[in-house]
């Protein structure tokens, strides 16, 4: 067995076997996989809400929100989803599902607020990007929301450890990748993979999550280039408000490869920074 194959295998074997580490539920999982169905309607999105008080709760306080300058209170689901429109419903719905799964971690030096705020950062900033280049945004707010996802697994599985790799970082002001692979002999990469391949996403989301620091491996799908400068553009706008953050190298082929000009990315900060800040109240 090479390298390569005894890290995967040991990876897998603590995702499998983590007890703080829920994997999603049955219902959970069908709910995401009818979302990434472009044939799903309001109604029968309405319906799924209606029957989650904590979804209900959180799209009404969405629809509420300064964000979208509604005159009148909106007071029912109908009301709620017809004014957000599906995309924003769908992606409501995905932050509950995935925040929701995740327990606060004890791990000292681990910021578990600033790290949904950048998820959910990315999440919106990776759709915009698909937006405008007309690419399917489903897969882009996913895997955008969950492309660090391999350092809960790591954190969960080993707190302690973890707490060097951020005392390692700070102290050596490198990279993240650099000093998880120093102190534990694997990176959030290898570990969100591994996981989003048990979870059973999407090959387009495993491949953002593989190649959101990397995405010139050959042959890797697009949507790791949209994630991928997404990230780099939320780190850069400091919206997660971390301590001893370093802006991640952008990719030259990315940024050329999506091709997008200086007004586009003008638009997606601005939207990126407003879509955050509705959310952010809502979830952190």
């Amino acid at each position: 067995m090479t390298h390569q194959e005894e890290t995967h295998a040991h990876l897998e074997a603590i995702v499998k076997h983590l007890k703080d580490l829920p994997t999603l539920p049955e219902v959970a999982q069908e709910l995401l996989t009818e979302l990434d169905d472009d044939e799903s309607s309001l109604e029968s999105i309405s319906e799924k809400i209606a029957m989650d008080q904590a979804i209900t709760a959180k799209v009404l306080k969405l629809a509420n929100s300064s964000h979208f300058g509604v005159n009148s209170r909106v007071v029912t689901i109908q009301q709620a989803t017809a004014m957000l429109g599906v995309q924003n419903i769908k992606n409501l719905i995905r932050l509950t599902i995935m925040v929701n799964r995740f327990p606060v971690t004890n791990c000292p030096g681990f910021d578990f607020r600033a790290f949904w705020r950048h998820g959910i950062a990315t999440a919106n900033c990776a759709e915009l990007i698909s937006r405008a280049l007309h690419m399917k945004h489903d897969f882009a707010f996913t895997a955008g929301l969950l492309h660090d996802i391999g350092r809960l697994v790591l954190v969960t599985h080993c707190p302690a450890e973890y707490a060097e790799v951020i005392r390692y970082r700070n102290q050596n002001e490198c990279e993240l990748l650099e000093a998880e692979r120093h102190i534990l002999d694997v990176d959030h990469i290898e570990a969100g993979v591994v996981l989003a391949h048990l979870w059973n996403f999407s090959d387009a989301v495993q491949d953002a999550i593989k190649g959101h620091h990397n995405p010139d491996i050959p042959g890797i799908n697009a949507l790791a280039s949209v994630v991928h400068v997404a990230n780099v553009i939320v780190h850069a706008l400091d919206l997660a408000q971390q301590e001893n953050e370093l802006v991640p190298l952008l990719s030259a082929h990315a940024w050329d490869t999506l091709g997008l000009n200086e007004a586009d990315y003008i638009a997606i900060f601005k939207e990126t920074e407003m879509r955050f800040e509705a959310l952010n109240q809502i979830f952190i």
